[in-house]
Parts: structure tokens; C-alpha cells; sequence
């Protein structure tokens, strides 16, 4: 066991049973060995691998797009859902909540490619700052939350991200944060249309949902775009408990755990 892993973990059961659990199906000889091409990890993003209070990283985001569109189409501001995002109505949005935000994150991005997406996404990714704690969101991923990735990685296992957040979004800044490459990120999407224009083919964003990756759909595109149950999966909140109970009803050695935030000083306390 490598008892150095994880050096920003507390001493305790969770950082036991992980150690304990990845040294069972990485020991060839062992009862619970696990061939490298099963060994697959899923991580909810939002709360789990990065901060996602006030609100996630997401709104920040959509409203950034939004006040550009409504600068070109003021009767936007008149306009619901729009006005509650733009006024930032709390109330309103935490009813709408992360559906009624990606809706809303969906009709600001139509019409636009995704090689357009990725260019704005990762323009407002180099400057956009935390409301409170003022860092930029890409420094607020979780430090022991990368090391047990780069440390499950290491062990031959595969991580992917499952996320009721945008996939787009994620993918713009995954590998860099994460060490996740884009292919290995699972998350909500809007539907697209190919279309050629002077010879060349894209992919065009329409304002129509295509799959709201929480809850139960979680498991349903795990199967669908990893092929394989899970032995490992983590998330923070009642969207992920699916996920959650998919890998451990799998046959063999599973784990699956489940992030707390009860640390106000540092972060925020909340269920």
C-alpha cells in the first residue's frame, strides 16, 4: 500500500477505505484483482471535484452569455427566464434549479458551433473569479480531490467525470484541472444540427435540451458512453445517489462515496 498517497486527506476510515480498496483490485495475485480495463472511477463534478456554492459555475456562465445577449436585445431583460437570471432572483433560480439554469445555459449557446463554444468558454475560463472567494474557478478545484485522481490513475484505473453540468462546458477545461481528458466527460447536452458552410462541417448548437445528465440518467449514460459499471463513484448530493447505487450493485469489490460539506471557514457548510 502506498501509505504517502493522499497527503492532503485527513488520517481516517474514508482515506483507509480508499487505500485499502485500491490495493485489493490492484493486487494481481489477490481475491478482488481487477483487470485494468474494468477498473473505472466516476466523479460528479459540481460539489464534488470543484466548489459549487453560492451557485454553480454554470449560472455564472449562462449569466456572463446572457448580459452580452441582452445587451444586443434588451426586451431579453423583460423576458422570463431570463429576467430572474439576469436580476440574479435568488428565489427564482433555486426553483428553476440545475435543469431550469441548463435550459437556460442552452437557448444563450444556439446557434453557435462548438468549436465557438469552446472558444468563449475557455476565454471566460481565464478571467472569470469566485463572487467570495475571489480565485478564478479553475484554482477552485479540490486539492484532495486531484490528488486521488492523479493517484487512481496512476493505479491503472480510468476517471470520468458524470455531471448534471454542461458537457461542453467541462470539457473546456477538464484535462487541465483534472488530468480528465474531454473524451472521459459525461454530462448534460443540448441537441446539435451538422451543418457545411463553405466547405466545412459543424456542428451547431440548438436551444433544445438533449439529455439532463442527474439522477437516474446518470447510470443510463454511464452505459452509454462507457460501456462499463463503475467500480468506483463519488458525488456530493441526492442527484448522484444513482450513480452511486449503480456501482455498488455490480458484482465484485465496489466503493462508493459520498462528499459532506460541513467546513464554513475554509468553504461552505451545506447538505
Amino acid at each position: 500500500m502506498d501509505t504517502t498517497a493522499l497527503p492532503s486527506w485527513n488520517e481516517g476510515p474514508a482515506r483507509q477505505a480508499l487505500l485499502d480498496f485500491v490495493q485489493r483490485v490492484t493486487t494481481v495475485d489477490g481475491p478482488d484483482f481487477v483487470q485494468p480495463a474494468d477498473r473505472i472511477a466516476t466523479f460528479d463534478n459540481d460539489g464534488t471535484l470543484w466548489c459549487e456554492q453560492p451557485l454553480q459555475v454554470q449560472f455564472f456562465f449562462a449569466h456572463h452569455r446572457l448580459e452580452q445577449l441582452a445587451a444586443q436585445d434588451p426586451s431579453l431583460k423583460q423576458r422570463q427566464p431570463f429576467k430572474a437570471f439576469l436580476e440574479r432572483d435568488m428565489a427564482a433560480i433555486h426553483d428553476a434549479g440545475m435543469k431550469g439554469l441548463f435550459e437556460v445555459a442552452a437557448a444563450t449557446h444556439a446557434g453557435v458551433t462548438e468549436d465557438e463554444f469552446e472558444a468563449i468558454a475557455r476565454d471566460w475560463l481565464s478571467s472569470a473569479r469566485h463572487p467570495k472567494l475571489g480565485r478564478l474557478f479553475t484554482a477552485l478545484a479540490y486539492r484532495p480531490q486531484v490528488e486521488l485522481l492523479g493517484y487512481l490513475q496512476r493505479q491503472g484505473f480510468k476517471n470520468f467525470i458524470v455531471s448534471g453540468g454542461g458537457i461542453d462546458l467541462i470539457r473546456a477545461f477538464s484535462e487541465e484541472v483534472y488530468g480528465i481528458p474531454r473524451d472521459q466527460v459525461v454530462g448534460s447536452s443540448v441537441k446539435t444540427r451538422f451543418e457545411i458552410k463553405d466547405g466545412r462541417g459543424d456542428l451547431v448548437k440548438l436551444a433544445e435540451i438533449d439529455t439532463f445528465d442527474d439522477r437516474e440518467v446518470k447510470p443510463h449514460n454511464i452505459g452509454l458512453h462507457i460501456g462499463r459499471r463503475p467500480i468506483l463513484a463519488f458525488g456530493n448530493s441526492d442527484g448522484d445517489l444513482a450513480m452511486l447505487r449503480y456501482t455498488r450493485s455490480g458484482p465484485g469489490p465496489r466503493l462508493a462515496l459520498l462528499l459532506h460539506h460541513d467546513e464554513p471557514d475554509r468553504e461552505f457548510a451545506y447538505h
